[in-house]
């Protein structure tokens, strides 16, 4: 029923364009976790939320092989700019070939090295940030990027269901714990309001009031 339901929300969204198409080919082939791309539904969601919000500063936590990122910096206004933070350096040309395809030098900034090293170094504040890195990270990664998202502005959160894992309480690994440390987190910050989306593993919106 989950596969039929997945083959029928495809059917009924717009298609990824072809250089979407071959992000999402050319990961299949040459990663080794392809399933932590995107993919088209989600990235075309964001891509929607970006074009309603007309975010100038985006902050994207975790590159992997640009298929947000470049949802997103299409969406976003002719003099916005997403700056995305990729902890992997063996993906750095991978990425950049992508976004070159996609005409996008001008709107995509790419860093590389450990978020919680790179985060507070970031002179800006943005519009929109989204947090899709490696899942023990997400409460630092939470509390870093709040005091860099302007009030008003908003965060997203990837993968915050984990295959539902977060539901089940005789689940204990480490990354289902921390995935439900930073759910438990959000839901008692009352300097934030937040919605969980049961889309594809989890997505959570959260918008910092002040």
């Amino acid at each position: 029923m989950k596969d039929r339901l997945e083959d029928y929300v495809l059917k009924h969204s717009t298609a990824p364009d072809a250089l979407l198409h071959e992000i999402y080919r050319q990961t299949n082939l040459r990663t080794i976790y392809p399933r932590m791309i995107s993919g088209p539904v989600q990235g075309k969601l964001l891509e929607m939320i970006c074009r309603m919000l007309q975010p100038k500063r985006v902050l994207e936590i975790g590159t992997f092989t640009a298929y947000a990122a470049i949802s997103m910096a299409r969406a976003m206004p002719d003099d916005g700019l997403l700056t995305t933070l990729e902890a992997d350096e063996e993906l750095e040309p991978l990425i950049h070939d992508f976004v070159a395809k996609a005409g996008l030098e001008n709107k995509i900034e790419l860093l590389i090295g450990d978020a919680k090293i790179l985060i507070p170094g970031l002179k800006d504040d943005f519009d929109l940030v989204f947090i899709d890195a490696d899942k023990l990270g997400y409460p630092t990664y939470y509390e870093l990027a709040f005091e860099k998202v302007r009030a008003g502005g908003f965060i997203l959160a990837d993968n915050v269901l984990w295959s539902g894992k977060v539901a089940d309480p005789g689940v204990t690994d480490a990354e289902t714990m921390a995935i439900r440390e930073f759910n438990q987190l959000v839901a008692n910050d009352p300097r934030v309001e937040q919605v969980l989306l049961p889309l594809r593993d989890g997505l959570t919106i959260i918008r910092k009031c002040s």
